[in-house]
């Protein structure tokens, strides 16, 4: 495991800590291209590292009374069905065009986080049906390609379930710990699995997460979510290079 890697696993949960999420977002790309795991075993790697490092962080704000516990829970189970049905669709792509998803996808994320966000404008109160739908769309991307979501689920927290930001953030790190967890257990038969590398990288991410909560406090919003947004579409560039080029 080389210094780059390590360091990595750290920025996977520092991230993570400091925004509340999408910090899993950086996860398949530091797996596969600084620890050198293919594609298709990296995806479980990846929901088993952000679901410890989403535990962890959802801990924390669950002492804080952070989360929503009746909406958290229509989205984790919906979420839940859709990770299983997710990770069925893995295996039917190659390598590569699984990596072009996700730098398409990062790409999606950082411009959405450049975007200047009206919290207030956003906040309605939807039907269950409208939070299970959310919950399961985003647990089928979950399960596919192995990021927890975080970036989709603050918005449709606040969209659909008329929270607040801090119990959208909590609310949304104890939803990807469930979705992890529903996705890594379907991947299971499907892939072999460094089980080592996996407790070492998802041991590095809870050090970040618990650090990232920690400074979150201390940096201003607007900073981290641009800096973080800089961060993704450098990395989806790279991603995209190096998938369109082979």
């Amino acid at each position: 495991m080389t210094i780059y890697a390590i360091v990595g696993a750290l920025v996977i949960g520092l991230t993570l800590g400091l925004t509340g999420a999408g910090g899993s977002i950086i996860t398949l790309p530091v797996l596969v291209y600084l620890a050198k795991i293919s594609p298709l075993e990296a995806v479980p790697m990846s929901l088993l590292i952000v679901g410890a490092a989403a535990l962890t962080g959802a801990l924390q704000r669950l002492s804080n009374k952070e989360i929503c516990l009746p909406t958290a829970g229509v989205f984790a189970v919906s979420g839940m069905v859709g990770a299983v049905g997710g990770a069925r669709l893995t295996p039917l792509v190659s390598p590569q065009v699984l990596m072009l998803i996700f730098a398409a996808l990062m790409l999606f994320v950082a411009i959405q986080m450049f975007r200047p966000k009206s919290e207030a404008s956003e906040r309605t109160e939807k039907s269950w049906q409208s939070k299970a739908a959310a919950g399961l769309g985003v647990g089928v991307l979950t399960g596919f390609i192995g990021v927890g979501g975080g970036f989709l689920l603050v918005p449709a927290l606040l969209k659909f379930g008329g929270l607040k930001m801090k119990e959208a953030v909590g609310s949304s790190l104890a939803i990807i710990f469930f979705n992890c967890i529903a996705g890594f257990l379907s991947h299971l038969g499907q892939t072999s699995l460094n089980w080592t590398l996996s407790g070492t990288y998802a041991g590095l991410a809870v050090i970040g997460v618990l650090l990232g909560t920690h400074f979150s406090t201390k940096l201003p919003a607007r900073v981290l979510r641009r800096g973080f947004a800089t961060m993704v579409v450098i990395t989806g560039g790279f991603v995209l290079w190096k998938n369109l080029g082979s």
